[in-house]
């Protein structure tokens, strides 16, 4: 096989820079409508398609809009001299500078109103202020169409280039009529006119920038005023905290405030509750909360008498047996709702209670009780059999729920709280004592973390959810006791406590939500494990009903293993457009459903995996037969020693333009050397004599070539720059013990 060939099979668009969104305004629009928004991000030159999840909703683009660029003083004079011919109409005069080379400037005269005023406001009003940001300089003008009957709620919009599918940007259909803030894009809006609810409003906040709204109410009306920003934009790489920070607040026509909130509960997206006294016009006011801004500072606003749920409960459920919830909250016509428990569905899941703020409970296989009062002390605590799930409330401050059990010796206890994942604002603490009162087991917050990156709580920053796992040190009874850890309550601080034995179990999460792939070349794919309960074993993955020619390399996880590297190969012929997978894991009995995710960074530190409604992948081309791991898998690599691996390929390789290098392996394990075959490449890989015995997991071996660099009297004087080209797939392997 010549370097060519190899390279054009393993070229895959990972060293590639990928498209990027950061941000769509406006994030929504209403059923029934056509939205004109923009799109703001990188590398999003020759986009051409726009792909919407779900029903009833269908996307093009209008236009490719560009970079922002800073002019100098005689650029933008000439921009506004010839901003007032195409106002006004007038002769058109000679050019008095020229102008920079740029989709809107050299264009004018064939701009919609809606793209002049993007010039205006990103060339002129905010040149001085405009924050450059390279992952939100380029923008693309999007036309979108819902249908009447689509469905209302969060879509996932994608922007597909030559180089492949964007990462997914939160898109919303709504119910309510919709109106973007004057200021900067709608041209045709009138200042400070009042607005009449129900509306949803659209708007950015720039920087130090505070919008303002008058809105018309009218006597009695309990008015629900809803943002979504940090939910819009979960996270913020380059921002602190990272996400916008709104805070809304309500004033009278004298300026008096009414109303203020900068979050709700645990949640930093804030929401006002009003009942109007007398008919006449408020004013509304969104800023960020220490006066930031910039185009991805998107907001929606909802003023409305519309169903807003405030509690539940119980928060949950047994599998396949009829749960009615009590609901509480503002302008409920019902004050109960029936759950949906039908057997094999996800543990946690959401619904509306008609048109309302979507609720959060769980579903479980265990019987279910609920708390009983008095139960605040050893003396009074609530009797209960195990296994148990017990529904209950931290009533009031202070308020302490204690349950009574009796155990034996070496028996395994599990207690696990559900609360902050369902929505309850409550931040719970665990304690296990034996009947003399001393404690055995406790716990505050349990967050799951794999290295840098939490796992398992998505846009949640604060895991306030308890869990402790001990074993009983001898026959007797025993006490649980729940409390808030700050000594709040009150009837919205619901509970779902689970105590029993042990159930292993785990979840997965797969990343990135988005592949752009070639026909025929391995691409890493990245798999999280959430082992719950002590589960320790292997888990096997798969593709559930993919296209032929999808195939997994590497497609098993150690024991103990919570985060492995796999790759995955799409057929050499390229489907016709972008594949919606779904990657699933297997062991013992258990079959669960990785969770698609996007690896987010918040305010350069942390990072999160936050869950995705699709795995989509796009093949970008037609590729060769994929090479192959020969032999048998694992590789069972002594510790101190070497083993080979061979690699098979359709013809002998050149190896003169390429360099193999192990991508982010485990420690200990290093590639030796590479030697040509006569049907591929063999490695040698070696394992330190330290290395641990019984661990594996897979190896990523990424391929190099030098590009550019310069060369005297046909020699290299200067080298070039290293390229990853592509990766081999995955090897599977294992640390063994030193034969005889």
């Amino acid at each position: 096989m010549t370097t060519a060939l190899w390279l054009l099979l393993l070229a895959p668009v990972q060293e590639t820079r990928e498209p990027h969104v950061g941000y769509l305004y406006p994030a929504g629009g209403q059923q029934g409508s056509v939205v004109l928004l923009f799109a703001g991000g990188q590398i999003l030159n020759g986009v051409k398609e726009v792909a919407v999840s779900g029903e009833g909703v269908r996307a093009k683009v209008v236009r490719y809009m560009g970079r922002a660029l800073k002019l100098n003083g005689d650029e933008r004079k000439e921009v506004i001299r010839r901003l007032k011919e195409l106002k006004e109409g007038g002769e058109k005069k000679a050019p008095t500078a020229k102008l920079p080379n740029h989709p809107l400037l050299n264009d004018l005269e064939k701009l919609t109103p809606m793209e002049l005023e993007f010039l205006i406001n990103e060339f002129l009003k905010f040149d001085g202020k405009k924050q450059i940001n390279n992952q939100i300089g380029e923008t693309v003008l999007i036309e979108v169409t819902i249908d009447a009957n689509a469905p209302p709620g969060d879509r996932e919009l994608r922007l597909r280039t030559p180089l492949g599918m964007s990462n997914p940007m939160c898109f919303q259909v709504g119910r309510l009529p919709e109106i973007r803030e004057p200021e900067p894009y709608n041209i045709d809006a009138a200042p400070g006119a009042a607005v009449d609810a129900p509306v949803t409003i659209n708007g950015q906040i720039r920087p130090g920038d505070v919008d303002r709204f008058r809105i018309a109410a009218r006597a009695g009306q309990q008015l629900v005023i809803r943002a979504q920003a940090r939910h819009l934009i979960p996270f913020l790489a380059d921002a602190v905290p990272g996400w916008f920070q709104a805070t809304l607040a309500l004033f009278d026509s004298k300026g008096k405030e009414l109303a203020y909130d900068d979050d709700y509960r645990f949640d930093p997206d804030p929401v006002l509750f009003y009942k109007v006294p007398e008919t006449g016009v408020v004013e509304l006011e969104i800023h960020d909360s220490i006066y930031r801004g910039r185009e991805d500072f998107v907001y929606r606003i909802s003023v409305s008498e519309e169903p807003f749920v405030k509690s539940l409960f119980p928060l949950g459920g047994r599998e396949g047996e009829e749960t009615v919830a009590s609901i509480d909250g503002w302008n409920l016509s019902e004050k109960r709702l029936m759950l949906d428990t039908r057997p094999g569905g996800e543990a946690v899941r959401e619904m509306t209670a008609g048109p309302s703020n979507r609720v959060t409970y769980a579903v479980d296989t265990l019987p279910e009780i609920l708390e009983v009062e008095p139960n605040d002390t050893s003396e009074t605590a609530q009797r209960i059999d195990l296994p148990r799930t017990v529904n209950g409330r931290i009533a009031k401050s202070g308020d302490v729920d204690v349950f009574r059990f009796h155990g034996k010796a070496g028996d395994e206890l599990v207690a696990e709280v559900l609360a902050r994942r369902l929505q309850s604002p409550l931040d719970s603490l665990l304690r296990l004592t034996d009947a003399s009162g001393r404690v055995v087991a406790w716990n505050d917050d349990l967050e799951r973390k794999e290295g840098d990156r939490r796992t398992d709580m998505g846009a949640i920053t604060h895991h306030a959810d308890s869990y402790l796992r001990a074993r009983l040190p001898e026959d007797g009874v025993y006490f649980v006791h729940l409390v808030d850890a700050g000594s709040q309550g009150g009837d919205g601080y619901g509970y779902r406590l689970r105590l029993g034995p042990a159930r292993p179990d785990f979840a997965l999460r797969v990343t990135p939500a988005t592949l752009n792939v070639r026909g025929g070349v391995a691409t890493p794919v990245t798999v999280y494990v959430l082992r719950k309960d002590g589960f320790d074993g292997e888990i096997a993955l798969s593709l559930k009903d993919a296209p032929a020619g999808f195939a997994l390399q590497g497609a098993t996880i150690p024991p103990g293993c919570d985060r492995i590297r796999v790759t995955l190969t799409a057929p050499q012929k390229p489907p016709d457009g972008p594949i919606a997978l779904r990657l699933e894991g297997s062991a013992r009995s258990m079959t669960r459903t990785a969770v698609p995710c996007e690896d987010l960074m918040q305010a350069f530190l942390w990072r999160h995996l936050v869950p995705c409604r699709e795995l989509v992948v796009t093949v970008l081309g037609a590729g060769m037969r994929p090479p192959e791991v020969a032999g048998s898998l694992p590789v069972r690599i002594p510790a101190g020693e070497t083993a080979e691996v061979t690699i098979r390929t359709v013809a002998r390789a050149k190896l003169d333009a390429l360099q193999f290098e192990l991508d982010d392996p485990p420690k200990g394990v290093t590639l030796q050397e590479t030697v040509p075959t006569r049907d591929g490449l063999k490695l040698v890989l070696k394992a330190d004599a330290q290395a641990q015995i019984g661990s594996g997991g897979n190896l990523i071996v990424k391929v190099l070539t030098e590009m550019g660099g310069q060369k005297k009297d046909g020699k290299p004087a200067k080298p070039g720059r290293r390229v990853v080209v592509g990766v081999l797939p995955a090897i599977p392997f294992r640390i063994v013990e030193r034969g005889p």
